[in-house]
């Protein structure tokens, strides 16, 4: 039982931490200033004491040394940066400082002394003094870090109960940060270094990673921290792998940065990134087929302000085109992505110029202006309407931006002799169940054809991939959201699963796949392991410290609620149509040549596809036309029975 003397200790504590740790941080420098200069003026007298055996505080040589020292000690301590580190976060790095300084200060002191010979001051002085100062200012840090962080530390009774895992120079830095936090109690390290188990670390004790469920089970944590930036992702999923089940909240620091400058704080943590949960390496980019299609040549981005296509223009702009054309439908979207670019620019320090399109790709006087303009020699074709319930309930919309958004592009590269025309397609192309899936294979029909004829000279290529992580209507912020407002998660089906990929790799591997093109491919990326939805709902809700809700879990803190498969969804998605793809010389990148139309045949009912479109606008005598192109796809009986309800 905590007694009232006991609470007025701990709220001075608290009250003193505070009135420390909240000084501006100009206060706090000059704090440490006026300290060190009282300590530098108590090595002259220790230093003269020891030198001289006689105790001597205001004679005429120590006051002239002292006044030298402290002349020198400033100038020198402010360009080593000892006073941009705060003090209460002293360890290793500060000592390491402090001894710099002190060493540089010996330089003048020693010319000082030993060349120009201060008149009776002993010229050992010039090397006794810096060492008697280093060992001052060092333990002051210490002494300082000791009252603030231990002594005055305040931790409450509801702190949470932290373990980090890693217990090298990041873990130890992230340590040190978590000291001065009232609301963490640091149980321990956990390290993959077996022989650490049992060792102590600043007093703290380390764990081998083999006795990780033990701990979490045994000692009641409430967070781990990953503090392995330099660990592999496969690593890293092992150990994810092995939190995602423990309900524990689970936060990492992202990179090497902060490690290497030894400014690694509480404020670097970060929530576990949905990628770390494939746990697929990513392989480095080829950069000469990254800039073969790119590099030096005019390039135009249709849907630049789309997921796909922002993260094009960011990696095209690395590879310093000559001209980078934008074009977009939405007002806002092109405008944040042209700032967005304008800033990268700055930062790369590079000038490439940047030309603004605001246009609709399925208008047909448009792409002949734009691409007649700016002859554009590269070009990613990724605007297309992408969610499947929003097309399935606006099938006209659907096709007229996709397919003859897609048609008028090739038509318009074609006349202006654009050399490479890459469109982005998707999974969904593949055995469609849903108007936007039959859209995206149509054309890919649609280059297919043109790539047959013999009197083509532009490269005609298609990238097909899955889900890319953090795009718009993704599952993931989704998921995220509806977890941060306390439930339910809400998924179609249990069952349903998914292939993911993050969007700098999907764009990366476009880009080098359009390097590899002869024409008429269909270049497939190696989407990993397919993910199972449900289980990465699961997983984000465990990685968030919290529990599912459940028959076997009433007490749960999060349910998850099945909606029932949308309209035109299906469970599984496929990357391929046939059974034969070819390797290409990138170990993510497949070639399909699969069954095509031959532009003849297909023109013609691209035709009647068009004059629906314009004329009537009857959504079923659209989606007829797109089912005798793709056979594949046999719409729903009760949605085509609706759509010739409602014409439009």
């Amino acid at each position: 039982m905590i007694s009232a003397k006991d609470d007025r200790w701990r709220d001075w504590r608290a009250k003193m931490l505070a009135f420390v740790v909240d000084r501006p941080r100009i206060q706090r420098q000059m704090a440490a200033v006026a300290i060190d200069g009282s300590l530098c003026i108590a090595a002259v007298w220790i230093a003269f004491s020891l030198r001289l055996g006689v105790w001597e505080l205001f004679s005429q040589p120590i006051l002239s040394f002292a006044a030298i020292a402290l002349l020198f000690w400033y100038p020198i301590a402010w360009k080593t940066g000892v006073y941009r580190s705060l003090i209460r976060f002293s360890g290793a790095r500060t000592i390491t400082d402090l001894a710099i300084a002190c060493a540089a200060l010996a330089v003048p002191l020693f010319i000082v002394c030993v060349v120009f010979r201060l008149p009776f001051v002993p010229r050992t002085l010039s090397m006794l003094h810096p060492i008697i100062f280093l060992l001052l200012l060092g333990a002051s840090r210490i002494a300082i870090r000791f009252v603030l962080l231990d002594l005055f530390k305040v931790v409450s009774v509801n702190a949470r109960r932290v373990l980090v895992y890693g217990a090298g120079r990041a873990g130890q830095q992230l340590a040190l940060s978590l000291r001065h936090e009232s609301q963490v109690h640091l149980v321990g390290f956990v390290d993959d270094d077996l022989r650490l188990d049992g060792q102590r670390l600043d007093g703290v004790p380390v764990f081998g990673a083999n006795r990780l469920k033990e701990l979490l089970e045994d000692t009641d944590i409430d967070e781990v921290l990953l503090a392995i930036p330099s660990a592999s992702r496969a690593r890293r999923r092992e150990i994810i792998d092995t939190l995602k089940n423990e309900e524990v909240y689970v936060r990492s620091l992202p990179n090497l940065t902060g490690v290497i400058e030894g400014s690694v704080t509480v404020n670097d943590l970060r929530e576990i990134q949905i990628e770390e949960l494939l746990g697929r390496e990513t392989v480095a980019a080829n950069q000469l087929l990254m800039s073969r299609t790119t590099a030096g040549k005019i390039v135009l981005v249709s849907g630049a302000g789309g997921s796909i296509g922002s993260e094009l223009c960011r990696q095209i702009l690395r590879c310093r085109p000559a001209r980078l054309v934008l074009l977009e439908q939405s007002e806002y979207a092109l405008y944040a992505i042209e700032q967005e670019l304008t800033e990268l620019m700055r930062e790369l320090a590079i000038d490439v110029p940047l030309v603004l399109e605001l246009a609709n790709a399925s208008e047909r006087s448009s792409m002949s202006r734009i691409y007649n303009y700016h002859k554009p020699e590269t070009v990613f074709h990724a605007a297309a309407y992408k969610h499947v319930p929003l097309v399935e309930a606006n099938p006209i919309s659907g096709l007229r931006n996709n397919i003859m958004g897609t048609l008028h592009s090739v038509a318009a590269a074609e006349a202006v002799g654009v050399a490479n025309f890459i469109l982005i397609s998707t999974d969904k192309a593949v055995r469609p169940t849903n108007i936007m899936g039959a859209s995206k294979r149509v054309c890919e029909l649609i280059l297919q054809a043109r790539a047959e004829r013999p009197d083509v000279k532009t490269v005609f290529s298609m990238v097909r991939f899955g889900n890319v992580l953090g795009s718009s209507g993704s599952v993931v912020p989704r998921f995220k959201a509806q977890i941060e407002a306390g439930g339910p998660v809400t998924l179609t089906h249990r069952e349903i699963t998914r292939y993911f990929m993050t969007i700098p790799e999907a764009a990366q591997l476009v880009l080098q796949a359009s390097a590899m093109a002869k024409g008429g491919e269909v270049f497939v990326l190696d989407m990993g392991q397919p993910v199972k939805i449900f289980d990465l709902a699961t997983s984000m809700i465990h990685l968030s410290g919290l529990s599912v809700r459940s028959a076997d879990n009433p007490d749960g803190d999060i349910q998850i609620v099945e909606t029932g498969l949308r309209p035109g969804e299906k469970l599984y998605e496929e990357l391929l149509i046939g059974d034969n793809p070819e390797k290409t010389k990138h170990p993510r990148i497949m070639r399909a040549r699969e069954r095509l139309w031959h532009w003849d045949d297909l023109e013609r009912e691209l035709q009647k596809l068009d004059q629906v479109i314009r004329a009537s606008g009857h959504s079923a005598a659209a989606v007829q036309i797109v089912s005798h192109l793709v056979p594949e796809f046999i719409p729903d009986a009760a949605w085509v029975e609706r759509l010739n309800a409602n014409v439009g």
